[in-house]
């Protein structure tokens, strides 16, 4: 037989619905109502005889319109809810007519209508436009992405944790000292919770995405486990080995070691690699922030190094 399946629903099918399904269907994208849409919605309930409230003399100031379609969030539903109990609570006893307020609306809808859900589109969405606003240098994206999964109920360790990541992928070797406050503001937050850890995650946010960028550290361990995955990396060189046992002393373990804190600078030339990856180079500073020093560091061993070895 035939099956014809029409749907509506507000969560993303994709999350949602059997794959199987999916890839059977057309999927149809909607999308939240803009202000003056809900606006629109609102006025044609309220002079519509049949659907509306026509029949009734009531009124909407502006400002309570205004607040109305920006609090429903896009979704006509919460505006179309509101406007009923406001007009259940507006009336008078010594008149028929009803006129609703901004004081009267905002105590029905209370509080804006927020699109978040913890385990659905709006969540990845949400926190995908944090991450990405925090490697961006955008203290305000950041913030307010945050505040929004804050609203929206999402787990402050959660956060958190997104926080601790972006400081050491995004930021690394360029400020180091990110990382020590994103984990700091971890720590805490588990601590205090709500409501007072919002503080603690927006200075987080907010050293993360004002600080230099590198992901020079995210790059060296990504290629050296590729090396590792992918090609005959060799063995530790023997004069790096432990000799735990006397044998292994007699097999040339340990034997040259150079101990650094024994030579001028605290540096010796020697070979750490093995000899199938001598000469390859992981760790790629870009030179911003505190990678500056580095690099100023790299430099001044080398040169250090060379001058030992002739000593």
């Amino acid at each position: 037989g035939t099956l014809i399946l029409i749907g509506a629903t507000t969560e993303n099918p994709f999350f949602e619905v059997n794959q199987a399904i999916i890839s059977r269907s057309t999927v149809f994208q909607l999308y939240p109502l803009n202000t003056q849409n809900i606006k629109n919605i609102i006025l044609r309930a309220i002079r519509d005889p049949e659907r509306g409230y026509g029949e009734l003399d009531l009124k909407i100031t502006e400002e309570a319109l205004a607040f109305l379609a920006e609090a429903s969030g896009g979704d006509a539903r919460i505006a179309l809810n509101a406007l009923e109990l406001a007009v259940l609570t507006s009336g008078t006893a010594d008149t028929d007519r009803l006129e609703i307020t901004l004081d009267t609306i905002s105590e029905c809808v209370q509080k804006k209508a927020i699109r978040f859900d913890k385990t659905g589109e709006s969540h990845y969405d949400n926190i995908s436009a944090f991450i990405k606003s925090m490697r961006g240098s955008d203290p305000d994206a950041a913030v307010f992405y945050l505040a929004r999964a804050l609203e929206g109920g999402e787990d402050i360790n959660f956060l958190a944790r997104r926080i601790v990541i972006c400081a050491s992928e995004d930021v690394g070797t360029a400020n180091p000292t990110a990382l020590l406050v994103a984990q700091a503001a971890a720590s805490a937050v588990r601590m205090i919770g709500m409501p007072e850890a919002r503080i603690l995650l927006s200075q987080a946010a907010i050293t993360v995405a004002t600080s230099p960028k590198s992901n020079a550290a995210y790059s060296a361990i990504n290629a050296a486990a590729e090396d590792v995955r992918t090609k005959n990396t060799g063995e530790v060189p023997f004069h790096l080995r432990n000799a735990v046992t006397q044998g292994m002393g007699a097999l040339g373990y340990g034997k040259g070691y150079k101990y650094a804190h024994e030579y001028p600078g605290n540096v010796v030339k020697q070979q750490f690699l093995p000899d199938e990856m001598v000469g390859t180079t992981y760790y790629k500073p870009y030179g911003n922030g505190y990678e500056k020093k580095i690099l100023d560091y790299m430099e001044w061993k080398k040169q250090q190094e060379n001058k030992n070895e002739k000593e």
